[in-house]
């Protein structure tokens, strides 16, 4: 079982970059006016060809563009290491079924989406919570 992300950093040249804006300012399909067809009379799901088109708006940017996989499953310590907290931290979250988690024998795993879904969550607290703090400050006229 993979427990870690697999990554792979592209830095884009100046001629994809070039390449990636033509092909934007070209192909409509990509803007989601029209499927995207290929060559073989397929067509790419509107999805898919949203994808492409923010990947594409990073390499005509000539920002540099990461892909990255994870697995489905991954194990206590990767989860942890994913969220920036301790393992017996995670634990505790699992215990309290604010993430969910399956044993595989004696050991604890959780799913990626799971653990992904709880950081979307955590964010959002955090990001609720200093928008509190800055309300609070212009009503009390801090700087």
């Amino acid at each position: 079982m993979t427990t870690v992300a697999q990554r792979e950093a592209l830095v884009t040249t100046s001629r994809e970059r070039v390449q990636a804006a033509d092909l934007l300012g070209r192909n409509g399909a990509l803007n989601g006016q029209q499927p995207v067809e290929l060559s073989d009379g397929r067509q790419i799901p509107s999805e898919l060809a949203a994808l492409l088109r923010k990947i594409l708006d990073a390499v005509a940017d000539g920002r540099t563009v990461t892909i990255g996989t994870l697995p489905d499953e991954l194990t206590t310590s990767a989860a942890a290491e994913m969220l920036g907290i301790s393992r017996p931290t995670l634990m505790k979250l699992v215990r309290s079924e604010e993430i969910p988690g399956h044993k595989v024998g004696t050991h604890t795993r959780v799913r990626t989406a799971d653990v992904l879904a709880f950081q979307r969550r955590r964010l959002e607290r955090q990001r609720r919570a200093f928008d509190d703090l800055r309300s609070l400050e212009d009503e009390l006229g801090l700087e």
